[in-house]
Order: structure tokens, then C-alpha cells, then sequence
């Protein structure tokens, strides 16, 4: 299986299906809906932003859609609570979207992307680590796919 959509576009794409979901469901309305919101997003984006530091601090690529690129495996910072928490970032990034359309299917459509990305983007991902790093199933059995 190749990866072929970059995972951002991949968010953003998910990100209208959210705004789009309103159409079928009226949206909800709570107090500070759109503080929670940015709050998540800003959160999901201090989770990208830590993560590729990292990946730059140790010379790797940060490159999704060609994996084999990777030089190193990577297994401080953020890659201590998950091994993918980029993808965990962008998830967080989608359910504050989610909060500030006030759109009900917010956890299903999430639940969606992430089902996506660990098909498309994850599995890959991994096959290529196991077969170029020797610890990377020493690290898999100590940290979790997502949290």
C-alpha cells in the first residue's frame, strides 16, 4: 500500500466534510464553543509543531508520503507518549474545527480519519520502520499507535 495524499491535505479535506456534515444535522450551540475550539486546534498544532522539531532536531525527514526517506527512528519528545503524534495533532486540530461548526458528527468523522490515516498512512509508515530499523518493535511494544 503507497501513501499518496499528504496527511495535511488529507486534515483540511476532513475539515470541509466536518462544515459539510452541518448540512445533514443542525448545528450545535454552546457557551464558549469557539474558545474550546481554537484551544484544541492551537493544542493540535503545538503537537505538530513539537514533532517535527524533533524530526529536524535528528536529521530525519519529516516527508509522509515517501517513508523510506527516514534515517533515523525517532523516540523522544512527543514520540515517547505515540508513536504517530502528528496524526494525533491533526486529529485534535479536526474534533476543535469540530467545536467551533458545532458540528454533531465530529467524533464519527474523526473516528473516520483516523481509520484513514492508519490504512493509508500508518500501516505503510510502520512496514517501512520495522524492516529499516532493528528497535522499532522493541519501541512498538512501548508505545502506543495513537495515545
Amino acid at each position: 500500500m503507497q501513501t499518496k495524499i499528504p496527511p495535511p491535505i488529507v486534515t483540511l479535506i476532513f475539515v470541509g466534510i466536518l462544515y459539510l456534515s452541518n448540512s445533514l444535522i443542525t448545528p450545535f450551540e454552546l457557551a464558549y464553543q469557539s474558545v474550546i475550539g481554537i484551544f484544541l486546534i492551537l493544542s493540535g498544532l503545538g503537537i505538530l509543531i513539537a514533532s517535527v522539531r524533533v524530526f529536524r532536531k535528528v536529521g530525519t525527514t519529516v516527508n509522509p508520503v515517501d517513508p523510506d526517506q527516514a534515517s533515523m527512528l525517532v523516540v523522544e519528545g512527543p514520540f515517547t507518549f505515540s508513536r504517530n503524534p502528528m496524526y494525533l495533532g491533526m486529529s485534535e486540530i479536526l474534533i476543535g474545527f469540530g467545536f467551533i461548526f458545532g458540528a454533531w458528527l465530529t467524533l464519527p468523522i474523526v473516528a473516520l480519519f483516523m481509520i484513514y490515516i492508519t490504512i493509508f498512512q500508518i500501516l505503510p509508515e510502520e512496514a517501512v520502520m520495522k524492516e529499516k530499523f532493528a528497535d522499532y518493535d522493541e519501541y512498538c511494544s512501548k508505545v502506543r499507535r495513537w495515545i
